[in-house]
């Protein structure tokens, strides 16, 4: 794997309704919809979608399983966090306090991964690829590309001791939100400049979440495929620093993101 561990390196839908899904972000963020050769995936064969942006695979799709269905899980936005050794760093998480909810598996042609979750519930992947191809499904700037990771807690700063020291993250700047408290920037590993997310303490939201900006070039016209395609509005278009501007919002089943991107008009 091409990418610098600590990485997010793919992004994947996991819905109650696939094709419902599928024309929906399709729709809204001009994403191609092609399906992968059905494979073993977490213990059993099922169809699986890859969301290309242009040339680029830029995330995927799969059914929520039917015992997620049957415990009433909605349709939600998980992350991919690539790792060199998969399992030494699910045995990292168990013992920083995280979750691991699905053991290390190997998904032949794919890599291997397991699904955890931080001390405070926010649930992601750890994976490591099977090609030494890099990922090309977190581009800032680059529409149809994720361009930021958020992470609502109730405890960011516990947050940011938990993955700080697993990945190689860096504290950015610190912006003062005033009554809602800091917004902490985080930088990748290494000595890269650019912040990729932040961190902060979000009381009002459902649980503990990675909430994933997926990047437009126009924000008013993608805002109005949102709500043309079912999807609900929950912010913005709220404009953040550096000039661009941020829908957060729910698509037709529940599943929550955002959308980034400039203002044209």
């Amino acid at each position: 794997m091409a990418n610098v561990p600590g990485d997010f390196i793919w992004y994947e839908l996991m819905a109650r309704d696939p094709e419902a899904a599928r024309g929906f972000y399709c729709a809204v963020l001009g994403w191609t919809a092609a399906p992968y050769p059905s494979t073993n995936l977490v213990g059993g064969a099922m169809e699986y979608t890859l969301w290309r942006s242009g040339q680029h695979d830029v995330g995927g799709m799969m059914r929520l399983p039917e015992d997620a269905l049957a415990r009433g899980a909605g349709s939600s936005w998980v992350g991919y966090v690539g790792v060199a050794d998969v399992d030494a760093m699910a045995a990292r998480i168990a013992k920083a306090g995280g979750t691991v909810h699905v053991p290390p598996n190997d998904v032949p042609g794919v890599g291997r991964m397991a699904m955890v979750a931080d001390p405070q519930g926010a649930p992601f992947y750890v994976m490591r690829g099977a090609s030494e191809g890099a990922s090309h499904a977190f581009a800032a700037g680059k529409p149809g590309h994720c361009g930021w990771h958020e992470l609502h807690t109730s405890d960011w700063e516990a947050a940011f001791r938990f993955y700080g020291p697993l990945f190689g993250w860096r504290k950015g700047d610190a912006v003062d939100m005033g009554p809602m408290g800091t917004y902490q920037l985080f930088h990748p590993a290494g000595a890269r400049e650019d912040a990729v997310g932040a961190m902060f303490n979000s009381p009002q939201s459902p649980a503990p979440h990675w909430l994933y900006y997926f990047q437009v070039d126009d924000i008013d016209a993608a805002g109005a495929r949102l709500e043309a395609h079912g999807g609900k509005n929950l912010m913005g278009p709220r404009e953040v620093p550096g000039g661009a501007w941020i829908i957060q919002a729910q698509d037709p089943q529940g599943a929550l993101f955002a959308l980034l991107g400039p203002r044209r008009t």
